[in-house]
Order: C-alpha cells, then structure tokens, then sequence
C-alpha cells in the first residue's frame, strides 16, 4: 500500500492536470488522450497540428491557383454544370476557366446507382448524345413490380403515370455514363483533376466562400508528418460550386456556417447495396426492370429491391437493396438482409449459375421536397445529390441532378459575365439559381411526389404508405393541399439493444450470397494504409461507453464494407472500437446512422475508395 503522504502528492498532481486543462480551454477531446480509453482518432479535423509539437517547423504554405468557376465534385451534377458553363461560354466567346476536382482516381470510380436513367436532362443538356456514343445501350422493354413474402411473389401492375413505371428510360451503368461525361467535358476546355480530394472550404475575410483547398499527402497513421510530406493546394474562384453527392463533408459544414436548414426538415437516408452478376443467357432478358417490396424486410421497415437486365456483351444483371436509414431494430444489417434476398424462390431462378463479378454500396438521400436547403451563398452554392433532388418514389435522382447542375451554369454565367455586377461580398453570390430551380420541372416533380416517403410512417408501415400512393399520387395526381413532415433524424431512430430482437441471418453459401469481406474485395477499394483513419471520432470513448452499451455496436452492422469492428482490449478486459479504414467504401452511412453522431467523414489521401468499373 502506498503511505497517505504518496497518495496525497498523486491527488495533487491530478487536480494541478485538471486545472491547467481548464485554464489552457483544452477541448474534451484532447483531454481523454491522459484517459485510459485507447486511442482511434490522429486526424488533425480532430487533433488540430498547432497543439502538436511533431508539426513544429513544417513548410504549410500551400501553392494557389485561380479559376472563375471551381465545381467540387465530378458526378453528374458537377460535370453537367462544367459542360453547360463551358457551352455558354463558347457560344457568347468568353473566356471562362472552369476546373472540377474529383477524389476518385478516375472520373466514374466512385459512382454508384442501380441504375435507370431517365433521359430528359441529357437531352437538353447534349442532344445528340446517340450520335457521341454515350453509354446507354438498354432501353428499358419490360416493368415488372411485385411484393414478396418468404417464398411466394404478388405482382402489382404498374398503371401508367406512377413513378414505377420506366417507358422511355435506360438502364445504364453509371459510371459508365460519367465517365462519357468527362471526355465530354473535357473536350470543351474543362479542367478535370481527378485523384485530388476537396478537404477543405476556404473564406474571404468577409466570410464569403474563397475557394477550396486539397487534401495534404505523407502524413502517417498516427498524425505525424513523413518525410514525403506534401501539403495540398488551394483552389481560388469566383463561385464554388459543391456537387459532392450524397452527405458531403464538405456541404455539412457549409450547412452550419451560412445556417442553410433553418427553413427546411431534416434530411434523410438510405443505403441502397448493389451487385453485378454474369448469369446463364437463358435466364437474361435485357430491358427488364423489376422492383419489389416486402421481404425480407418487416413492414416498418422502409426498403426494396430491383434488378435490372443489361444489354451489354455478356449476359449481365445489377441487382439490389435500398434499406431507409430510419429504421429501428439495431441488429439489423442491410448487408446481410441483401444477402438473404437473393434466395428467394424468384431471384435464386435469375441468378443460379452465375457469377458475381461487382460489389458496392452508398447511401442516397430520401428527404425529397421537404429537405431541400437554402442552396446559395456568398461564393458558392449547392448542386445534384449533394442538398438531395432525388425521386424517391421513381428510385431516380440523376436526371434532377444533372438538371440542377445545367442551372446553377446557366445563373452563374449570367451573373459573372454580368459588366456591370456590383458583389457585396468578394465571393459572388447567386441567388437566380434557387429562382430558376424554383420555377423548373424539377421543383413541380419533387413536389408532386413529397408525401410518398414520409407517409410510410404509419401503423401499416409499408402497405399503409402504398394505399396513400395509389389515391394520393395516381388518383389525385399529388395536389394533397398539406405536406407531410418526416419523423425525424436517422441517427435519431434506433432503438435500445434491450427492446429489440436479435435478427437471425442464415450463413452465406458461398453461390447465392458471401460473406462481407469477399463483397468488398470486389469493390477494388484501396486507401494508403499509413495514413491517419479518415472516419473520425469526436470522442473516443463514445463508442464503447454508448453504442456498444445502449445499442449492441450497430456500426458493426449497418457498415456495408467491415471498417467498424469491437474487440477485445489487450487485458482482456473490456473491448474497444477497431476502425479498419482501408476497406471504406465512401457510402456515408456511418456518419448518418451512428446514434451517438460521433463519426465524423472526411476525405482520404485522394484516389484512395473504390475502383468501381461501371457500378
């Protein structure tokens, strides 16, 4: 035993630890690194490099560039608007220097969507898109929709005018298409810089948004610089533009700054899991789509699946599941219920010697009309999924994100060709976009379809919602006189472990449906693996000391790539979160599912993801 004189002398340094963090307003989170708990998060998001004396002396002058427009962002939306920008430019001969940057290796290797396409947005934007040799070789031929029980099918006819029914669309294989996208924008004079992932907004000294900054390279997993160290760059421009996609990290921060949701409901989600098969040509029908509801998931449980024939070389189908992120039982894992899925009697028949050549996943906004933010400020605005213009009932969002991205270009244009603008701010604002958007086919489509989603929140979960649908969508054409409002966050809607029954997955065969890490093989997902983790963790307690005691760890399931995993602590007693960063797929449903909102996502060391090949 220690004699009281040795105790006293360890209280005393305690309280003087204590009350130097309190006079130096040490964040919490610096504070728990003298805690016990281990250590998981290095990010300088986090752990900022001016308290750390290993950065003492390093060169962080970035090198700086100047452009009119920088798009964040090479998407559909983003490429959209770079080629429009540049349309207009060269057809009133200005000089406009437009550039995109874009974290994934290649334009296209991050994109993913079931996908069909609706083409009215193309159309407009490159008539002669047949001619160009853009991808789209599957016109849709047949629909098909049905509700499935565990082993039986109940078609549903598809009438005509219901979002459901795709005359006239293709399937296509997004990434595909924007990488066509790309060489369609370059071939106009745009800058495309892909490989190079946007970190960080930058400010004028009025607040107006400056511009952004690129990621910094050579820094190691546990935060210190590397002899390679290489800070990033800053991009300058007249307008912003952030077309990021679904829950961008960069967009989560300018919703705060400029206070862009004070006027709208909050957003909401789902993750949508995809695969690509190879199937025996007897079983292929190119031009098919087919959806269903139901099974496997309960009737609370917002969701669906399709599965679309290709019209490609090889006998090919994509087939999926869209989970909504509202739901409540933490030991669901839509990874495993996708799995599960492909047994049924009606898909097993499709897919049954086939092979499983693609595998990814991304959550994907469901908010709709009621959601949409404030998208202009000062220097910048908000494009394609990024605020969410997604059709949730159609399962579509690329035609309004191209859409949304054509009118931002065409506002921007008018106001920075303007000679006799007069800005305010040194960023220029453009607030004719959000009129423009307001008075397009864009705003009468979303609205149409606003109550669809939130009125599957009812005491007959998915059927009550499908009887709203047919009388208020297909009968009365959407003129409901009142909007629905949704139930709320997704983060905020699970449940306590303890209420909940644990859900029983069969194993995986091995033929019909895998495992995890086998699926995320496929996805060609590669991070440098010194580096610090880019899921970041406010407070590293939090995950044991809430999620795992309150929840069961859900992380650990609704993650569809395996980065979340707790584990035993080296005593053996107690466990701690273990992130494995590398297999990160890009989807964002942690930081829009985690209960605790703990998990923040910020851009890796850039080409770092997926290696999608037309996903």
């Amino acid at each position: 035993m220690f004699p009281m004189n040795k105790i006293a002398k360890q209280v005393h340094r305690c309280a003087r630890v204590l009350n130097l963090l309190q006079k130096e307003k040490l964040s919490q989170r610096w504070a728990s690194t003298l805690s016990p708990v281990p250590r998981v998060t290095t990010h300088y998001t986090v752990f900022p490099r001016d308290k750390d004396p290993r950065w003492e002396g390093v060169e962080m002058e970035r090198f700086t560039d100047e452009a009119d427009v920088v798009i964040v962002g090479g998407g559909p939306a983003g490429l959209s608007a770079a080629i429009r920008l540049k349309q207009l430019a060269n057809e009133h001969g200005k000089e406009l220097r437009v550039c995109v940057v874009e974290k994934a290796s290649q334009m296209g290797a991050h994109t993913l969507s079931g996908a069909c396409l609706e083409p009215s947005a193309l159309s407009e934007l490159i008539p002669d898109w047949k001619e160009r040799g853009a991808p789209l070789n599957t016109p849709v031929t047949e629909d098909k929709f049905a509700i499935l029980t565990e082993k039986s099918r109940i078609p549903v006819p598809i009438l005509p005018g219901l979002p459901m029914n795709n005359h006239g669309n293709y399937v296509v294989r997004l990434g595909h298409f924007v990488r066509w996208l790309g060489e369609q924008a370059e071939e106009l004079g745009v800058e495309l810089y892909p490989g190079y992932a946007a970190s960080e907004v930058l400010f004028h000294e009025d607040g107006s948004v400056k511009g952004i900054a690129t990621n910094d390279v050579g820094v190691a997993k546990d935060g210190s610089p590397k002899d390679v160290f290489e800070r990033g760059m800053e991009l300058h421009a007249k307008v912003t533009v952030f077309g990021e996609g679904c829950h961008g990290h960069l967009a989560k921060q300018l919703y705060k700054r400029f206070n862009l949701r004070e006027n709208c409901q909050p957003q909401t989600y789902a993750i949508g899991l995809k695969e690509i098969w190879i199937i025996d040509e007897k079983n292929w029908k190119p031009g098919r789509v087919e959806h269903t509801v139901g099974w496997p998931l309960d009737r609370h449980t917002y969701g669906g699946t399709f599965l679309y024939h290709l019209n490609e070389k090889e006998p090919l189908v994509a087939l999926g599941l869209v989970v909504g992120l509202d739901y409540q039982n933490p030991y669901l894992s839509p990874f495993r219920e996708f799995q599960r899925w492909k047994h049924h009697p009606s898909v097993a028949s499709t897919l049954e010697g086939g092979n499983r050549i693609a595998y990814g996943a991304r959550a994907l906004n469901e908010g709709g009309f009621q959601s949409i933010p404030k998208l202009t400020f000062p220097g910048g605005l908000l494009i394609g999924c990024s605020p969410g213009f997604m059709n949730v009932p159609k399962i579509k969002g690329t035609h309004t994100a191209m859409k949304s991205g054509m009118l931002a270009a065409e506002s921007i244009f008018q106001k920075i060709t303007d000679e006799h603008l007069q800005s305010e701010t040194a960023g220029i604002h453009v607030p004719g976009y959000e009129d423009s958007l307001k008075n397009s086919w864009i705003w009468k489509e979303l609205r149409a379809v606003r109550n669809i989603r939130p009125s599957f929140h009812n005491y007959f979960g998915l059927y009550g919602g499908m009887f709203y649908t047919g009388i208020f969508y297909w009968i009365l054409r959407g003129k409901e006189p009142w909007t629905l409002k949704h139930i709320g966050a997704d983060a905020t809607q699970l449940k306590p472990a303890k209420d909940c029954t644990p859900v029983e997955y069969p194993k995986p065969d091995g033929k019909l449906s895998f495992d995890l890490l086998s699926s995320v093989a496929l996805s060609g997902t590669n991070h440098e693996h010194d580096q610090p983790p880019h899921l970041t963790l406010m407070d590293d307690s939090v995950p044991v000391a809430n999620n795992l005691a309150i929840y069961d760890g859900p992380e650990q399931r609704f993650c569809p790539a395996g980065v979340y995993e707790f584990v035993p602590l080296e005593s053996g007693e107690g466990m701690r979160l273990q992130i494995n960063a590398q297999n990160c797929v890009h989807c964002k449903t942690c930081d829009i599912k985690d209960p605790s909102q703990n998990i923040n996502w910020v851009v890796p060391e850039g080409s770092g993801g997926p290696a999608y090949n037309g996903m």
